[in-house]
Order: C-alpha cells, then structure tokens, then sequence
C-alpha cells in the first residue's frame, strides 16, 4: 500500500518509492511531507 503527501497514515517509518529514504512519523495527525531527499511524493510503510 502506498500513501501520498498530505495524507495522515498514523505513525511510524515510511520509506520513499522513489529513493528510499526513511521518514519518521510521530503521530496520528502528522500529514506525509514531501520526501526531503528527492521531493516525492509517494512512500510505503517500513
């Protein structure tokens, strides 16, 4: 499953599609940021 930016996936490690960089969620209502690496848009859970 994939989540895109803006969405709210719940917290944990989210991994980018298109590099592979991990990003951190540390709550609930925290959006998916773009990747701060690359500047996509799409990650799956880690």
């Amino acid at each position: 499953m994939t989540f895109k930016c803006g969405q709210k996936p719940g917290t944990g490690r989210y991994v980018c599609i298109n590099c592979g960089e991990d990003l951190n969620l540390d709550d609930d209502t925290d959006p998916l940021p773009p990747c701060a690496k690359c500047e996509k848009c799409e990650f799956e859970k880690g």
